[in-house]
C-alpha cells in the first residue's frame, strides 16, 4: 500500500478511535492528544500512540508533515486523554542525536507493522530498528513531561 492510500485509510478510522476514547474504551498506547493550532488557537484532537520507551514516556510521528507535531512545537501544554482520564503535560521535543536508541527500541520492541508503518509513510527507508534510527532527523519524537 502507498504513503497515500494508507493515510487516507488511517484518517476514516481516526474519527472511530476517537469516539471509542471518548466512550471510555481505550486500548493499546492510544491516547487523544489536545493541542491548540499553531494559527487558529483552536484544539484540535488526534488519536496518538504513547509509548513506554527507555523508562520514559514518548511519542513518535509516523506521517511526513503530521499537524500535531507543528501545533505541539507551538503550544506550551497539551492534553492527554486515555478513556475518561485526562491530564495536562509538556512535550519537549528530543534532539536529533537522541533519538536513534528510542527509535531503535521502539520497532525493535513492538510488532513488525511498527518499522513498516515508517517505510510505508516514507519516513523511513528500512523497517529494522537501525533502518528506522538512520532516520531519526525525519521523525519527531516527544517526551512526555507533566504539566
Amino acid at each position: 500500500m502507498d504513503a497515500q492510500r494508507y493515510r487516507r485509510m488511517v484518517n476514516r478510522l481516526n474519527p472511530l478511535v476517537v469516539g471509542l476514547q471518548r466512550l471510555g474504551i481505550g486500548f493499546g498506547p492510544m491516547q487523544l492528544l489536545t493541542v491548540a493550532g499553531r494559527r487558529s488557537g483552536q484544539p484540535r484532537t488526534f488519536p496518538i500512540a504513547v509509548n513506554e520507551l527507555n523508562g520514559g514516556r514518548y511519542i513518535v510521528q509516523a506521517y511526513p508533515r503530521a499537524a500535531w507535531v507543528a501545533n505541539v512545537r507551538a503550544a506550551e501544554s497539551v492534553t492527554l486523554t486515555r478513556g475518561r482520564t485526562s491530564s495536562t503535560a509538556r512535550l519537549v521535543e528530543v534532539p536529533v542525536g537522541q533519538r536513534g536508541d528510542l527509535l531503535r527500541e521502539l520497532v525493535g520492541s513492538g510488532p513488525v507493522s511498527v518499522g513498516n508503518r515508517f517505510v510505508t509513510t516514507g519516513l523511513a527507508d528500512s523497517a529494522t530498528p537501525d533502518g528506522v534510527a538512520a532516520a531519526a532527523e525525519r521523525i519527531a519524537v516527544f517526551r512526555v513531561e507533566p504539566h
